[in-house]
């Protein structure tokens, strides 16, 4: 397998075939990770057997060595989270509204064309993570000049190259972005933020720092993890680049495929109220299990020829945005930024060569799996 082949390694199969479960290490302690599409499914519909209700413990490892806040609103269960969603509901629909796809199109065109000019490029911070900051900024209705400040965050808003936590300077920003707000709102979620009420009441501080919290933390790495490895697969597969850049209606279902194959987010925990049996696994009372999307989006029991990418896969039934009660917020933005991609990209460039590459490796006491790159330096031909 060369760096610009997909990760086609599958490290919880042998679990899944077996009984469905991997009690996997975490922190120091074994959380059974379901594997199978059908237990994924029916356990991220559940929330009263697996609950949401668990700040700081939705992720897995759980974060609060790098947040002090509850994030909103997916660490609630409903109907919490339904009436908590509503309030910025309107900012993520606004992906599927024409007038943004003519944003995000134009981002897009205007990043393609100065990468183009360029010729040799670093992917993941001259092009992946300017592109989820900016997208994000018109998704946000916020200046695009502030964008330049997330830029230099990296590509974990949490953690440094080290590991170490930058959480208190992410949440310092996001207190002086939602004061700055309230003296002079304007159309941005944080003034939104600012005014808004739940149940009658505005919002406490820490639930205005939790919505905005999950917002720069939910969709920046797998965003950037997706556009690296669709930048990496179509350098390794020219037929591929030219099938798209001669048949553009082909790069939505391109885009679900490229979702269930990577599943960049590889799995996110619940919360068991009472105590359950799972597998071979006792889940004592608030202790966690896991919902392993990536996992669930190789099951041969659903998807024929799993370990294969193809990108006219249909019917593709994927999870890799979760599903029930507690789908992915950002889901809409994310299929939008993805299939602009990958319309713009073949029609603005005839080849991709692979430079040197640097893959991600997602490394658990119990799993290794290839997600993205750290490093990506390609050279692009204009078309």
């Amino acid at each position: 397998m060369t760096p610009s082949d997909p990760p086609a390694d599958d490290p919880f199969r042998p679990a899944r075939e077996a009984d469905g479960v991997l009690g996997a290490e975490f922190q120091g302690k074994i959380i059974p990770m379901l594997l199978r599409y059908k237990d994924v499914r029916a356990a991220a519909g559940d929330f009263r057997t697996y609950s949401n209700d668990a700040p700081f413990r939705v992720p897995i490892p759980s974060e609060e060595d790098v947040r002090t806040v509850r994030q909103l609103p997916i660490e609630c269960d409903p109907p919490d989270h339904r009436e908590y969603r509503a309030i910025v509901d309107p900012f993520f629909r606004r992906a599927k509204e024409p007038e943004m796809a003519a944003e995000i199109e134009a981002l897009m065109a205007r990043l393609i064309g100065a990468a183009v000019r360029r010729g040799r490029f670093e992917v993941v911070r001259e092009f992946a993570v300017p592109l989820q900051s900016y997208a994000l900024a018109c998704l946000l209705r916020v200046p695009e000049a502030e964008a330049v400040e997330w830029i230099s965050w990296g590509t974990h808003v949490f953690r440094d190259g080290d590991g170490k936590s930058k959480g208190a300077a992410l949440e310092d920003y996001i207190r002086r972005r939602l004061a700055r707000a309230a003296e002079n709102p304007g159309p941005d979620l944080f003034s939104a933020l600012a005014q808004a009420e739940f149940r009658g009441r505005k919002l406490t501080e820490d639930e205005k720092v939790g919505f905005v919290n999950l917002t720069f933390a939910g969709g920046r790495d797998t965003i950037i993890q997706t556009v690296t490895s669709i930048v990496a697969f179509l350098a390794g597969h020219p037929p591929a680049l030219a099938d798209l850049a001669a048949h553009p209606d082909k790069a939505e279902a391109a885009a679900e495929e490229f979702f269930r194959f990577l599943s960049p987010l590889t799995h996110i925990g619940r919360v068991c109220p009472e105590a359950r049996q799972v597998g071979a696994h006792t889940v004592e009372p608030g202790e966690r299990i896991s919902l392993c999307f990536a996992s669930a989006n190789r099951d041969a029991a659903v998807f024929a020829a799993p370990d294969e990418l193809r990108l006219d896969r249909k019917p593709n039934p994927h999870i890799a945005f979760g599903i029930g009660p507690h789908n992915c917020l950002g889901a809409a933005h994310a299929r939008l930024l993805t299939r602009t991609l990958l319309k713009q990209l073949p029609a603005a460039v005839s080849a991709i060569e692979v430079v040197s590459a640097q893959p991600h490796i997602e490394e658990k006491a119990s799993y290794a799996r290839r997600l993205g790159y750290d490093s990506l330096v390609v050279q692009w031909t204009a078309r």
